[in-house]
């Protein structure tokens, strides 16, 4: 009998559309959570019953839901079930506590002077997450198959989720002997200083609903060993630390189960990744670029409009290099690529609109007649953010904060002749290519400014070779292995 694997994230793999006569049309859906697990459930498939359970995130979606449509979407042709959840409830669920406050706790985001405030609204915010996540519990234990039975795994996806895999658990009961529960967040994780401003009983319930899992998993061991110590500090679990190198990181002993902690970094698939670069119309604006740049050195930056990516300071690094090293005047030039992002937030409108202002100070300041230093455009464009990766000199990744990113490996696979990466040392990648990346203090703009020298001066030769050794090391960790260590442990 095949196993039935169920997934569960709040984004999925398709995404609906209105046609102009009112029928509706299904498309891929994005982000890299979605294209990670997408692809990793592509190495599975025939050898397992997989569902995807996801939100109906407009209203397309939810008329999609309404009529039961279950459109096989991404590599593997994996069938999708989206969950109508009423607007009110999804609006508060998912900006009022899943991306205003947990996102913000995670990446260490808030203003404390002002914010949070945990007052009657927040807890009203609450319960719509919790009905949020019994949603998902309920669904994913019908398509368990409503009856006891061998072989279910659940991987629940990031911390729109968290509470979901102990309502599953608790559903499901002792009918399913052979149940595995996976939790896995993409964020990063905050210590427990960090984390205790929350809501004690929101604190709590968080950590024991993803205790609910047998296997917890993160992209790095730092934020899985802060995981651990919340656990210990807010819950007073029982908390086992391991040893010896492998990907477990440690166990939770909470209301008599035992739960596996673990790092997983998440890699690409690099061979699917240089065939889509290799279509047209990636090629296409490829050719745009390079003529635009008109042989001059090349810095990208590819990202959402996300305040934990920490544009503004990048383009503030961008900036006092101009200012200080003025030899590079009139010979580089920076791709600023960013995706709009949570536009239904004020913070995030307001950063956007911040980040257009630096980037025309950056232009009125440094621009002549026949150098533009400086090209900023704030849309999605997926085969143009392809295409600028091949054609890098310097790719710049600078996050605040960030679970893993996935930029920063897929710039070097793709690359045609070699990049040289400026990192965060707070992404969760700089755990697997610290060794061959430009590690930088997000925090400390003139840092930042001499390693984007540093990589504009590094000669052809070191910078192919330190290219070629961060594509081998992203292409190390394929989402397929990735998904299927996780598989495996459950399995263990």
């Amino acid at each position: 009998m095949k196993k039935r694997v169920l997934v569960a994230s709040n984004r999925g793999p398709v995404s609906y559309q209105f046609g102009p006569d009112g029928t509706l049309a299904g498309r891929r859906g994005g982000g890299g959570l979605v294209a990670g697990v997408a692809e990793g459930l592509a190495a599975m498939t025939p050898e397992a019953e997989v569902a995807w359970i996801c939100a109906a995130l407009s209203d397309a979606d939810r008329a999609a839901a309404r009529q039961r449509r279950a459109d096989a979407a991404g590599p593997g042709s994996v069938p999708v079930r989206m969950l109508d959840i009423p607007p009110e409830v999804f609006d508060r669920a998912y900006n009022n506590v899943a991306n205003s406050i947990l996102w913000f706790v995670q990446h260490l985001l808030f203003d404390t002077p002002n914010q949070p405030r945990f007052g009657r609204e927040f807890r009203q915010d609450w319960a719509a997450y919790l009905a949020y996540n019994e949603a998902f519990a309920a669904a994913m234990a019908d398509e368990a198959g409503g009856a006891p039975a061998a072989g279910v795994r659940a991987l629940i996806q990031d911390y729109h989720l968290a509470l979901a895999p102990r309502l599953l658990r608790d559903k499901l009961g002792d009918d399913y002997a052979d149940l595995g529960i996976a939790h896995f967040s993409h964020t990063p994780w905050a210590p427990p200083d960090y984390y205790r401003m929350l809501p004690a009983e929101t604190a709590e319930a968080l950590l024991d609903g993803m205790l609910g899992a047998d296997h917890v998993g993160f992209h790095a061991g730092r934020w899985a060993g802060a995981f651990l110590d919340c656990c210990a500090v807010i819950l007073g679990a029982q908390v086992s630390r391991a040893g010896g190198g492998g990907s477990t990181v440690g166990h939770v002993t909470h209301r008599g189960h035992v739960s596996e902690v673990a790092v997983h970094p998440l890699g690409v698939d690099a061979g699917a990744l240089r065939a889509r670069a290799a279509a047209d119309d990636v090629r296409a604006q490829a050719e745009v670029l390079a003529a635009a740049a008109q042989g001059r050195k090349l810095i990208v930056r590819i990202d959402r409009t996300e305040l934990s990516k920490n544009i503004v300071r990048g383009l503030a690094a961008y900036r006092e290099l101009l200012a200080t090293r003025p030899e590079w005047h009139g010979r580089v030039v920076h791709l600023a690529f960013a995706y709009p992002s949570r536009s239904a937030l004020e913070e995030y409108r307001a950063y956007t609109e911040q980040v257009r202002q630096v980037a025309a100070e950056i232009t009125a300041e440094f621009g002549t007649p026949d150098w533009n230093p400086l090209i900023l455009e704030v849309k999605d464009d997926y085969p143009r953010s392809l295409a600028a990766c091949t054609v890098a000199d310097v790719l710049l990744v600078n996050p605040v904060r960030d679970g893993m990113n996935l930029v920063a490996q897929e710039g070097p696979v793709l690359s045609e002749h070699g990049c040289a990466l400026v990192l965060s040392r707070e992404a969760g990648a700089a755990a697997t290519l610290n060794g061959d990346a430009l590690l930088v203090n997000p925090f400390d703009v003139s840092q930042t400014a001499a390693a984007l020298h540093q990589a504009l001066a590094m000669p052809d030769a070191e910078r192919r070779r330190r290219s070629d050794a961060l594509a081998a090391t992203a292409a190390a960790s394929p989402p397929g292995r990735w998904l299927g260590d996780q598989l495996a442990a459950l399995d263990r």
